[in-house]
Formats: structure tokens, sequence, C-alpha cells
């Protein structure tokens, strides 16, 4: 009995034990998940924006942490070991009591936008394995911490807004490290060779930072690497041959660097490689002649903006798995392979900028292409193809989105077959030697949002089947022959955001319903020949930034509705016959930077509200009609005289160069004062100087008529026909189109250009309005003039240029400018004998236009402006336009009307305008 009590009181102890066990267990547990529940809630309190409210219906007190949404526990003990909420679009921070999660093995917060810093409690997780952070906002510097995470195997913190140098020790406690994104962030600094202490280490993306130095060797000891992405750095020197010892690497990228030298040819070998990227470094090298063993896995290959050289070997199109090759920007010569087609699986083949060339005239190359069934991008842009696009172009793949064959001497027609590439997203063949029409059948190219046509030999009118391209956002086609109306249906294309037609023959109104393109940013119809006002539904275009409507001859007056244009940046109007005023609404342009209304008819006075255009920053209203005062605060103070020549009724301030405007008494006072003070100083002086070069004069003048015999014998131009003969486009060649920046004077009648023709003879030309009679007939005076004329002080005419559209003189080049130039700018100075010279220069020349002439010429508008200088400092007599030819009936006066600059006119004269011998005489310079 004592037996069987003492076994029931074992029994018992031993139920008590157990019992006692259970609940310890328990309540161990119950702590553990008390614990991590706190630091999970923690977590919830720092979430600022949950658009799918998972925390707010599932993370609840009264339901168990291990059923939450992004928790995954372990199933023997219940602990949390995995936090994924990636992807759920949170704003918030990160508690540090995340770093309670003791037992936790992965963390993804990836695809979020949290910010803040990342808390040091992060990298005390001994138990971490898989750490990512990706797609986030996340700032600050990474802690040191991070790379003594022994577990660690994954650490992505890709895209962030991290920022400090990766750590010199960066690898001494990772040894089982597989996998390290580092990749858009603002890491700086150099790239350790600790580097290569992590031997696990498969998939290594540092790109998108602000790395430097040089590459380490070291990296080549990384047997694992599968993967090294370091593009878009600051690197420089050498890619190591090291990286050839990596025997499992597949992809190596390392463009948009500072990479020089030459590329070894082991890089080249390595068999296992399916991606290069090189793009955009100095490198060098070419590409093996077997490049289909060497490298027989490669699917993309990108060498582009280098400095590669050689051929494209055949072999390349064996290479059977290659979707990508971008070889652009290097100097590649020779033939592009016939064969390329091969390359069945080829998506994307980019050549441009190179040397290369077809081995036929038909560019069979591109027939080979039609194999390539997957192609959806070819670009050939700048080699010199130097032949027609075949007609088996229509073949390419139905993939094609991308076309560009610019700049590549292309002749011929356009094949109508293009108007089967029924995808074509863009299309370009700018800038070759296209002829012909522009085929009705791109009016199937429904898909199409870009087409780029300028500076080709293309003719007639825009088809109306482009009308039908409702997804066109860009049509360009500068620089051709077209010619026709500007149609109506143009107002089809909604999607249409820039339109450029200039420089093409285009000869009609601007059609009422373009104005209906509202969406419309910038729009070109200049140097054609379009008609008519300026509709008031131009106000419509509400997001307008450019607008070029220059060399035309539009008429009327300026919309006022141009002032809501909000957005507007540039606008440009000049050479047409707009009048009317500027309207007062154009102070309400506040985004405009260029504004150019020269070389119209504009009147009135400008308004003063455009001083608030703060962004202004280049003003041309030159040869208007303009009249008042200028403008004198805000942006007007940055303008020059440039700015509102000709318009002779504008009034300002001296530094313009225009009339000063009514003045108050006491300066008028002042400036009295000033003026007696310079007459008591200047005129002993001037007596002085009179008298020597009266002197002086008089030797030179009989030095002058010793020989005026025979300068009148051979002094004059035999006929036209000894004037060197140009072309229009030699003109247009030795001026780079009549670029402003070759401008060199600008007057009432015409502008004068610097140029240089192909033997590298300077030449000056003077080309005259076509629109203003006045300059027509000063062509035609300073013709008759200069063709029987010659003196060593006279201007000297080459040569002359004369149609209904373009009148123009090629003039002797005058390298020290004119004599305006060097008496009144602070960067010319003249001594008393280079003055002396020059008049006895300018007296020599009027001796022979009044004395040594079968009929005397008398100039008209001797002016500093009109002397001309050489490098030697001989000055010579230019401007004839108004010059007139005396009859020997009557030397002593000519018919009034003459238009001579008033200033420079004889004393007595500017009342009666009668001109004669005198006037010249009178030099007050």
């Amino acid at each position: 009995m004592e037996r069987n009590l003492s076994l029931s009181m074992i029994t018992m102890a031993t139920h008590c034990l157990l019992l006692c066990l259970v609940v310890a267990a328990t309540a161990a547990a119950s702590n553990d998940i008390t614990t991590d529940q706190q630091a999970l809630l923690a977590l919830k309190d720092h979430i600022t924006y949950d658009p799918t409210n998972h925390f707010a219906h599932n993370w609840t007190l009264n339901t168990s942490v291990c059923t939450w949404i992004g928790i995954t526990c372990d199933v023997n003990n219940h602990e949390v070991t995995a936090l994924d909420i990636s992807q759920f679009n949170l704003q918030g921070t990160i508690p540090p009591q995340l770093g309670n999660l003791s037992s936790l093995t992965t963390l993804n917060l990836s695809h979020n936008k949290l910010f803040g810093n990342i808390p040091s409690s992060i990298y005390t997780m001994h138990t971490l394995k898989f750490l990512d952070f990706t797609d986030n906002q996340l700032s600050g510097s990474v802690s040191s911490f991070v790379f003594n995470m022994s577990s660690i195997l994954d650490i992505r913190l890709t895209n962030n807004r991290l920022s400090s140098e990766l750590p010199k020790n960066i690898c001494n406690y990772l040894p089982y490290l597989k996998a390290l994104f580092l990749d858009k962030n603002m890491f700086h600094g150099k790239i350790s060779s600790a580097l290569s202490k992590c031997k696990q280490l498969q998939q290594l993306n540092l790109q998108f930072n602000n790395l430097s130095g040089a590459i380490p060797k070291e990296i080549g000891n990384l047997t694992m690497l599968k993967g090294i992405d370091l593009g878009y750095n600051k690197l420089h020197g050498e890619i190591p041959h090291e990286i050839a010892n990596l025997r499992n690497l597949e992809a190596l990228v390392l463009g948009m660097n500072n990479l020089v030298g030459m590329v070894s040819a082991t890089i080249f070998n390595m068999s296992t490689l399916k991606v290069i990227i090189l793009i955009n470094n100095s490198l060098s090298g070419s590409l093996p002649s077997r490049i289909d063993l060497s490298l027989p896995n490669v699917e993309h290959l990108n060498l582009a903006l280098n400095r590669f050289s050689g051929t494209i070997p055949s072999s390349i199109t064996n290479a059977s798995k290659l979707t990508f090759l971008e070889l652009g920007g290097n100097t590649f010569s020779g033939f592009i392979p016939n064969t390329i087609g091969n390359l069945r699986n080829l998506e994307w083949l980019n050549l441009a900028n190179n040397s290369l060339t077809s081995s036929t005239s038909k560019l069979s190359f591109l027939s080979s292409l039609a194999n390539c069934k997957k192609l959806r991008f070819l670009n050939l842009i700048g080699n010199p193809l130097n032949g027609f696009l075949p007609s088996s172009i229509g073949n390419l793949s139905m993939s094609l989105k991308t076309l560009l064959i610019a700049n590549c001497s292309i002749i011929g027609n356009i094949p109508r077959a293009i108007g089967n590439l029924s995808n074509l997203l863009i299309l370009t063949l700018e800038g070759n030697k296209l002829t012909g029409p522009i085929p009705i059948t791109f009016g199937r190219l429904q898909k199409l949002q870009g087409l780029y046509l300028p500076f080709n030999k293309l003719v007639g009118s825009i088809p109306d089947e482009l009308c039908h391209l409702t997804r066109l956002a860009e049509l360009v086609l500068l620089g051709n022959k077209l010619s026709g109306s500007i149609h109506s249906c143009l107002s089809n294309l909604t999607s249409l955001r820039s339109l450029y037609v200039g420089s093409n023959r285009f000869t009609s109104v601007i059609p009422s319903t373009f104005w209906s393109l509202k969406d419309i940013l910038f729009f070109d119809f200049s140097s054609n020949f379009l008609v008519g006002p300026l509709s008031l539904d131009i106000g419509n275009l509400k997001v307008l930034v450019r607008i070029n409507l220059s060399k035309n001859n539009l008429s009327g007056d300026i919309p006022a509705t141009i002032g809501g244009l909000k957005d507007l940046q540039f606008m440009d109007l000049a050479y047409n016959r707009l009048e009317g005023p500027i309207p007062e609404s154009f102070g309400d342009l506040t985004s405009l930077e260029v504004l150019n209304f020269s070389k119209n008819k504009i009147s009135g006075s400008i308004p003063t509200s455009m001083e608030k255009l703060i962004y202004l920053r280049e003003l041309n209203l030159s040869f208007n009609k303009l009249e008042g005062e200028i403008p004198s605060g805000g942006i007007f103070t940055n303008f020059t005289a440039e700015s509102f020549m000709g318009n002779e009724l504008l009034c300002g301030l001296p530094n313009l160069q225009v009339q000063p405007c009514k003045l108050s008494k006491p300066r008028t006072e002042h400036k009295l004062g000033k003026n007696i003070l310079l007459f008591v100083i200047v005129l002993p002086l001037s007596i002085a100087l009179t008298i020597a070069i009266t002197l002086a004069l008089k030797s030179k003048l009989i030095e002058c008529g010793k020989r005026s015999t025979v300068l009148s014998n051979d002094g004059v131009l035999s006929s036209q026909a000894t004037l060197r003969r140009f072309s229009y486009l030699e003109l247009l060649q030795a001026t780079d189109n009549f670029a402003e920046n070759n401008i060199i004077g600008i007057g009432g009648f015409g502008s004068v250009y610097r140029a240089r023709l192909e033997d590298g003879m300077k030449i000056a030309i003077k080309v005259f309005h076509r629109q203003c009679a006045s300059a027509l007939k000063s062509f035609e005076a300073e013709c008759e003039v200069l063709k029987n004329i010659r003196h060593r002080n006279l201007i000297k005419v080459i040569s002359s240029y004369s149609n209904n559209d373009f009148k123009a003189l090629v003039l002797e080049y005058m390298s020290n400018g004119s004599l305006e130039d060097w008496l009144h700018s602070s960067n010319y100075e003249l001594n008393i004998f280079q003055r002396l010279n020059i008049m006895i220069d300018v007296a020599s020349a009027l001796e022979y236009l009044h004395f040594d002439h079968s009929t005397p010429i008398i100039h008209c508008d001797l002016k500093p402006s009109n002397v001309l200088l050489d490098e030697n400092m001989v000055a010579h007599l230019s401007d004839f336009g108004i010059a007139k030819l005396l009859s020997g009936e009557d030397e002593s006066t000519m018919q009034t009307k003459t238009l001579a600059t008033i200033g420079y006119m004889a004393p007595g004269r500017t009342v009666v305008w009668l001109q004669a011998k005198k006037s010249n005489y009178t030099k007050r310079i």
C-alpha cells in the first residue's frame, strides 16, 4: 500500500512538473510574440500613408501577429522570421524598434516611399540574411555596421538617396555575401580592393553613383561573379585585364564612365559573356575577326560612343543569339555585311555615325535585314551610304518602330513601299539628297508619331494623306522645295505638337483651321511666301512655346490676342509687312525670351508694359516705324542700339543712338555750358589742325594732279564681263546662310555680311532689302557708279548679283572696319599721322570723283561709317547708294529729294537739299 501511495505521489509530481513546463513555455512564447508585436506596431505608427489600409484593418491587437499581412512566423516557436511589405506604396519612416525582431531573416520594405535614415539597430539583426530597401526615398549615410552583418547573403539598397563613401574594409566581415546592390544612390569615393574578400559574391551593382578612381584589379579574384555593373560613375583608367579570369561572368557593364585604353582581346574572348556594355567611354580596339567563336553566347553588345575602329567582321552574322547590337559613334569603316540578316533574333541595330557604307548602290544589306522579323529599331544615321533606298525596304520587319536613315547621302525618290511599315512610330530621312514628292503611301503609317524629312530636295505639295496620321506629334519638312498651300486639313492632326515647314516655297494664307490646334507647342513657317494677316485666333494656342513666321509676306496688324500666350518663349515675325502698333498685351508674355519684329512697318510706341518681361534676353525692333520714347526700366536696361536702329522717330538714352527725348531746362543749360567749354578748348586746336591739313592736302592734290591723267585713262573697268561671277549658292555658303553673326554693318537699304570663299578669300557682301523700293534704287545707283570707277581710295567691286528676289554687291573686304569704329570706340585709337593720312586718302577719292572722271560724281553721304580701312589703314570711300552723276551742263546743282544723312551735310545745305561738289568737301569728321 505504501508502495502504491509512493507511486501515486510520483505520478502526480510528474504531471505537475509537465504542467509547469508547458505554462513556462507558453509564457515565454507569449513574451516573444509581445516583443515582436511591439516592434511591428511601432512600424505601423511610423507609417503616415497607407493607401490600401492593410495596417488599419489587419494589423490589430485582437489577431495573432502571425496572421498579419506581410508577416511570416516560425511554425514551431511562432517567432517572426520574415517581414515583407513591398509594393504597398507606403509613406513614413523606419522605427528603431524594428531591430528588436530578433529572429528575422528577411526584411523587405522595397517599392514604397519610405524616407529618413536607416536606423542603426537594423544592422544589429544578426540573423538577417536578406535586406531589401529598393526604391524608397531613404537618405543619409549608410552605417559601416551594414558591412558587419556576418550572416547576410543579399543587400539591396537600390534607388534611394543614400550617400557616404564605401568603407575600405567593405568585405572584411561579409564572408557569405552573394549579392550587393547599391546602385542609383549618391555613394562616392573609390572602390576598395577589399571587395575581393567577398569570395561568394555573384552580383555586384554599383551603377548610377559618384564613384571615382580606377577599377581595382583585385576584382578579378571574385571567381563566383556573374554580373559586374559599374556604369554611370566617374571611374577612370583602363579596364583591368584580370576581369578575363572571371570564368562565370555573364554580364560586364562599365558604360558611361571615363575609361580609356585598348580593350584587351582576352575580354572579347570570354565565352560565358551574354551582355557587354561599354558605351560612352574613350575605349579603343577592334572586334575579333571570329567574334562568333570568341563570344558565342553574346546577346547584348553595346560599344557605342567610343573609339573602336576597323571593320565589322562578317562572322558577327553567325552570332545567332545576338538581339541587341549597338556600335554607333565610333570610327568603324568598310561595308555593312550583306549577311546581317542571318541575325534572326536581332531586335535592335544601331550603326550610326561611323564611316560605314554598302557594297552596292542599292544598299543590299537592307534587303537582307528583311529576314530579321523581330527588328524594332534601325539606326544608320551619319554613314556615307551613297545609294538609293531599295523598294525592298518595305519588307522590313512588321515589328519595326524606329527607322533612322539621316545624313547618309541617299539619292533618288523615297520608295512608296515604306508605307508598308505599318507599325512605324518614328521615321527620319533628314539631310539626304532625296528628290521627288512625299509618297502618298505615308498615309498608311497610322501609328506614326514623328516624321522628319528636312534638308532634302523634295518637291510638290504636302499630300492630303498626311492629314490622316492622327497620332502624328512632330512633322518636320524644313529646307526642301515643297510648294502649294498649307492645307486646312492639318487641323485633323490633333496630336501635333511640332510643325516645321520653313524654308520651302509655300504660297498661301495660313488656313483658319490651323488655329484650332490648341495643343501645338512649336511651329515654323519661316522663309516661305505666305500672305495675309495673322488671325486673332492665334490666341487659341494657349500652350504655344515657339513661333517663327519670319521672311514671308504677312500683312496687317499684330493680334492683341497673342498676349494671352503665357508659355510663349520665342517669337520671330521679322521680314514681313506687318503694321500697326505693338499691342499693350505683350506685357503679359511673362515667359518670353526672344522677340524679333525687325524689318516690318510696325508703328506707334513701344509699350512700357514690356518692362515686366523679366526673361526677355533678345529684342529686335529695328527698321520699323516706331516712335516715341524707348522704355528705360526693367529689361530695357539690357538692350543696345541694335535693338532699335532704323526707327527714325524713336527717342531715348544716348547709348541707344537715337535722338534725345525732350529735356528739362536745367539739363539744357548744363548741356549748353558744356558745349561752350568744348568750343573754347577745341577751337584753337581745330584751327591749327586745319592749317596743317590744308598744307598737306595741297601737296597731295598737286601730286594727284600729276597722275590724274593716268587714272582717267586706265581707271575705268572695261566692262562688266571682267567681274568675277558668283552663284547664289556660293554667296549662301560663304556667309553660312547669311548668319547674323556674320553681319558687319546694317544700313537703311541693306545689310553687309563678312564672307569667306572656298579658296579662302575674304569678301564683303552687301545685300539690299528686296521689299524696299528705295533699296532697289540704291542698288541701281551703286552699280551705275561702281562699274565705271577705279581708284586706290575707292571701295573695289568684285561682282554683283541680281534677280527678282535677291540683289547684292560683292565688295573688297576691309579688315580694319570703318572710321566710325575708330573714332567712337574705346577699343581703337588713331594717332595724328593716321588721321592726316585718312584725310588725304578721302580727299584723293573726292578729287578723282569730281575732276578725274568723265562724268563728275557727287557721293552725297560722306560720313565716318562710309570710310573703310584696309589692313594697312588706307582709307577707302564706300556706299554710293545715293550718289549722283552730274551732267556737263550743270555741275553745281542736282535734283532735290537726295536722302543723305543730315548730320554730315554741308552747313547751309540742309534746308534747300541741293547737292553739289561743295557738300562733299565739308567733312565734319
